[in-house]
């Protein structure tokens, strides 16, 4: 039976025969007692995880507000925790994104760039793509004098196979507009995230 919630050719009942199948080409017996309702519970969870395939993370900039009293300098949301999946081996990238912008005419609630970073990173990503599609989205959206966005996370797809790398994150950054072109506003930028030397 479709999920109308959830617009695809899966079906539900479809999703939790394929972990079924991945549960015994594993090794296991689906109709173990504790894992009965595995399928159930990963399909749940999926719809969690992936959530961000259901929604517009533009639509979160569209409410702006104009009366601030001329303030024209960077606004900066930094340490906004988030967690993603690797589209290379489905495998949980954990971490913190630190969001700026130059306003022009209009700026936009804090919460709402907490709710872009959410958006893309609830999809299968690559932390260089999600680093992109946040900034640009501001970029679009807002058109202010500049974005930046850094990203600093830890790939389980590193640190629980393959190599099997501890401790190790991976830092991405996206410089738009003034923060592209500008040296001083670049590194005043870095410098808010805590990241020194910045030229």
């Amino acid at each position: 039976m479709s999920d109308p919630t959830h617009p695809t050719d899966v079906t539900r009942e479809q999703a939790e025969e394929a972990v079924r199948v991945l549960l015994r080409w594993s090794g296991e017996d689906p109709n173990r007692e504790g894992l009965l309702d595995t399928p159930k519970r990963v399909v749940k969870a999926y719809r969690d995880w992936f959530s961000g395939y259901q929604t517009d993370p533009g639509e979160y900039l569209r409410r702006t507000f104009k009366e601030v009293a001329g303030y024209d300098e960077m606004v900066v949301l930094r340490d906004i925790e988030f967690e993603s999946h690797c589209e290379h081996h489905m495998a949980p990238i954990v971490g913190r994104a630190h969001v700026g912008y130059l306003p022009t005419h209009r700026v936009v609630g804090i919460s709402k760039l907490a709710r872009v970073v959410e958006a893309y990173a609830r999809r299968f990503q690559v932390q260089e793509k999600l680093t992109a599609q946040i900034a640009q989205c501001i970029q679009e959206n807002l058109e202010p004098l500049g974005v930046a966005v850094v990203i600093d996370a830890s790939h389980e797809c590193m640190t629980t196979r393959g190599v099997h790398k501890r401790g190790v994150s991976m830092i991405t950054s996206q410089m738009l507009g003034a923060f592209r072109d500008d040296a001083r506003t670049r590194s005043e930028f870095l410098q808010f995230i805590g990241i020194r030397g910045g030229r």
